[in-house]
């Protein structure tokens, strides 16, 4: 366990536990929890991939005040938002530690949940397929190859939603999968359970593991294998996931003294879906870039965004009826070190109070099937509308 006191700077506070909750981030068989006060660091994380970036000067700094307070290895913890020139949500806390990974407390935990009033989709399935069509439309009058668009599901209940008892459900869902809670500045928390590495970073040494191309789970072994085999050889699916693979080859090659891409996806599956998946491994040129760094620097990838990125960035905000805020950013940890782990912002949720604000996104090429895609979305939404008792 580490321990330390925390400070002040102008652009950030010292948030008291018992403002709110503790961070949480699982990984594998582990997970990192952080106790007592901890300070919020909100300058956004554009440029974020420069040592010398104002952003990456505030973290420095935050984790060389940690360190000089009596913390051996300080760590910021916590979310960066889909648009990096947002205000970051990320936390130097106190004390934190690493743990084996607690399973869920208690089998029925969504019975602790109150009656759900009412829930909205925004935008709503007519709006959602419009919004594909006219992204198909600007493939074929411009350079966009790819754009994500999302959706919103809001959920109201008729009293304060028990957070702990949506982590216990989306436990028993899933296993493995990179779980997170993040007590946001406003009184809100972000959760969820996101099944995508954006990176993993141990001295000069990286992992990362995109997924895109999906395909939905079927009740019964061959039906679900033959989904899966049919992923495989789906032109479409492939197609979006090479666009992906070519956008990181292209950003992590210059800071690669190794690089290794396997020639084609594999596939792998959470309880709602199988994903095309490509884990790519290498080594740094200069192994004292952070995963803070790196991660910054991947980020958005067209899995979450779309090619090229800054046209489909403009277009999701054309496009899109809300902001996507912290959903499809990403959400980690990373330490004084450089080491750190970071996934993408993925089957997650806010919740305030008594209301729970779901998101789900589908990438969209010009074979696109409006149709399709909202039941894409529609199919993501399962694992936190599971966790909240409810059937998608």
């Amino acid at each position: 366990m580490q321990a330390g006191a925390v400070s002040m700077y102008s652009d950030e506070k010292t948030i008291s536990s018992a403002s709110g909750s503790n961070l949480l981030f699982s990984t594998g068989s582990r997970e990192l929890r952080s106790f007592g006060p901890r300070r919020l660091i909100s300058m956004p994380a554009r440029g974020g991939e420069d040592w010398a970036s104002q952003f990456q000067r505030s973290v420095r700094q935050a984790l060389d005040e940690a360190r000089a307070e009596g913390q051996d290895n300080p760590i910021v913890m916590g979310a960066i938002p889909f648009d990096m020139r947002e205000p970051s949500c990320l936390y130097v806390p106190q004390v934190y530690e690493w743990r084996e990974r607690r399973a869920p407390r208690t089998a029925g935990s969504t019975d602790r949940l109150p009656a759900l009033l009412d829930q909205r989709s925004i935008p709503d399935e007519p709006g959602f397929k419009k919004a594909v069509e006219q992204a198909i439309l600007n493939f074929r009058h411009g350079d966009i190859r790819k754009v994500v668009l999302s959706v919103m599901r809001e959920l109201r209940f008729a009293g304060s939603v028990d957070v702990d008892g949506l982590l216990d459900s989306l436990r028993m869902q899933n296993t493995s999968g990179y779980q997170f809670r993040v007590p946001l500045p406003d009184g809100g928390e972000l959760i969820g359970v996101s099944p995508e590495l954006l990176l993993q970073k141990e001295g000069d040494r990286f992992v990362s593991n995109p997924l895109a191309g999906s395909a939905r789970r079927q009740p019964f072994p061959e039906a679900d294998q033959a989904a899966a085999d049919a992923l495989l050889r789906s032109p479409k699916d492939l197609y979006e996931h090479r666009v992906v693979i070519d956008d990181i080859r292209r950003v992590l090659e210059p800071h690669c003294a190794e690089l290794v891409i396997p020639d084609s996806p594999s596939v792998i599956s959470t309880a709602a879906l199988w994903h095309l998946s490509t884990r790519l491994h290498g080594r740094l040129i200069d192994p004292q870039m952070s995963a803070l760094q790196l991660a910054c620097r991947l980020h958005p990838t067209p899995a979450v965004c779309g090619t090229p990125t800054d046209q489909a960035h403009k277009l999701i905000r054309f496009v899109e009826p809300f902001e996507r805020g912290l959903f499809t950013g990403m959400v980690g940890w990373c330490d004084s070190r450089g080491d750190g782990e970071w996934v993408v912002t993925l089957r997650c949720g806010i919740v305030e109070r008594e209301v729970v604000r779901l998101f789900a996104g589908a990438g969209i090429v010009e074979a696109s099937q409006p149709e399709a895609e909202w039941a894409e979305t529609q199919t993501k939404l399962k694992t936190m509308l599971n966790a909240c008792g409810l059937a998608a």
